[in-house]
Formats: C-alpha cells, structure tokens, sequence
C-alpha cells in the first residue's frame, strides 16, 4: 500500500494516556484533576475491547472520540501467527476507525495463536523466512484496512530459532512491510535484561522514519535477569533515561503512558504523565 508523501510524520503530538472503562468518566466530567496542565494531548484504546459495543459505554466514548484524538493499539490480530489473517475482524477494525476517526491503528510484533486466542504475546523466530511471511501477512492487513499498519516491538522471554538479532529483526520487517514502527522503550529494557543485549545499542540501531509513536510502562522485576512487562507498576529510573536516549536520538516523540492493572488515583496517574512532558520540555531545551 503506497502512504501518501502529505501524510504526517506523526499521527498525533505531545503526551498521551491508555484510556481504560474505569477511569473515563473523570474526563467526560472533568474532574478537578483535570486541567489544561494535566489533560492528555491524545488516547489509545484496543479495538477489540469496544467495537460492538453499546449503550452508555458506546455513547461515552464517542463524546470522548470528539474531543481528543484517538489511536488504537490491537490485540488480537496475531500478525506472525500461523493461521490465516482473520478478515472479518480486519473489515470490522476498519469500519470501527472510520466511525471515531481514529489516528493510526498498531498491533503487536508476535502472534496470539493457532485456530484460537491463546491470550498471550507469542515470540515469532526471528528469521528471514519469518521477515518475509510477517511482510507480507502486514501488506495484506494495510490493503483491507485501506491505511498503515503500526507495529510494536514487543517484550519475550524466549527467542526460539532466532537468526539475527532482534533489533535486526524489527527493522528488517519494517522494511519489508514498508510500514511504522510503535516503539515501545519498556519492552526494550525489558527483553535487554531477559536476553542480555544493549538496550541502547538496539534503541539507536531502530529507522527514525518509521517510528509513528512511543510506549512507556512500568515492569514488574521477577529477578535480577527476569522482568515481566506487566504495564501494572510506574515506570523505572532505567526505563526513563532510555527514553531521554530516544528523545536526544530521534527528537521528541509522541509518547504515551499504559497502565494496565494496579491503575492509581487519577491526580497519581496524571502526576506519572506530566513527567513524559517534562522529558520532553527538557530534550527540546537540551536540543536548542
């Protein structure tokens, strides 16, 4: 799928925040907490968790869709899986954009399964027959979605079959699939600990023009040489000094903050997203 040159770089600009059922009513009310401060310059939401979905939910989030810009991170796409690309959930993805306007649409760099979900982010071998059958499986998605796919570079805990290194892997996909990047700086940290590489050397190595957006989370620390991405902790010192390395790298990028479980107070959370902003303020005064 050929991408318009007049495109954006990026598909949304400033902080954003993962928006979750049980935290979306204190901004349709605007909670004290909510202010032109602390608000979030866009959402992200999964797709799967909303299309079909009626009543007030439904109504609730298309009064949110009209006010600030969305974007949707899939889950269940399996891109790297070894079944057929489900294309019913691809039509109703498409159709589910249109309806909100949505930004950009990004799914996971793995697969969920084989005739069924299995709930979980699988690693794909990164090999070049595995380059070449992901490139082409994305080509087939763009065609149906009628738009870029983004794909995130996700957190393992095994490499089976591997054949290049992994921030090869991901740049190599890319390429192929001429499609972005959502790179996700925890799940860099994260796989250099469980499989022993620089995260730096890999964050640096990734194509600047691919990146559409960032992912920032928190990790849970199994052991000193296991860490589980759990998006269910505030995000570590390491975690954000390499995304400072991504900002004075590739300039400042749209990144937003997921929580997934453990979810904060509002005022807590917000406090966690407004130091995404001021990484950013400080890499452009450091650039200047």
């Amino acid at each position: 799928m050929n991408v318009s040159h007049s495109e954006p770089r990026f598909p949304v600009n400033g902080t954003g925040l993962g928006l979750r059922r049980s935290f979306m009513a204190e901004f349709l009310t605007e909670s004290e907490v909510i202010t032109n401060v602390t608000r979030p310059d866009f959402f992200e939401i999964a797709p799967e968790n909303w299309i079909g979905l009626g009543g007030r939910y439904a109504r609730d989030l298309r009064q949110l869709t009209e006010r600030y810009p969305f974007l949707c991170h899939g889950l269940s796409l399996s891109i790297g899986g070894p079944a057929p690309l489900d294309i019913d959930l691809l039509k109703r993805i498409r159709d589910f954009l249109d309806t909100h306007q949505i930004r950009t649409y990004s799914e996971h760099l793995s697969y969920t399964g084989d005739q069924g979900h299995l709930y979980d982010l699988l690693p794909i071998p990164m090999t070049r027959e595995a380059v070449d059958y992901v490139a082409a499986r994305v080509r087939q998605a763009q065609d149906i979605l009628g738009r870029r796919l983004i794909l995130e570079n996700v957190s393992t805990y095994a490499a089976p079959g591997s054949e290049m290194a992994e921030h090869e892997f991901v740049s190599e996909v890319l390429k192929a699939a001429d499609c972005g990047l959502l790179l996700d700086v925890n799940n860099i940290f994260v796989n250099s600990i469980n499989h022993g590489f620089n995260a730096r050397e890999y964050l640096l190595a990734l194509p600047a023009k691919r990146i559409s957006y960032v992912h920032i989370a928190g990790h849970y620390r199994e052991a000193e040489d296991l860490r589980i991405d759990t998006h269910g902790d505030s995000v570590c010192d390491d975690v954000w000094a390499l995304l400072d390395q991504a900002y004075a790298h590739f300039g400042v990028l749209p990144t937003l903050l997921e929580r997934d479980f453990n979810i904060p107070p509002m005022a807590e959370l917000l406090s966690e997203m407004q130091l995404i902003r001021r990484a950013q303020i400080q890499a452009i005064s450091r650039a200047a």
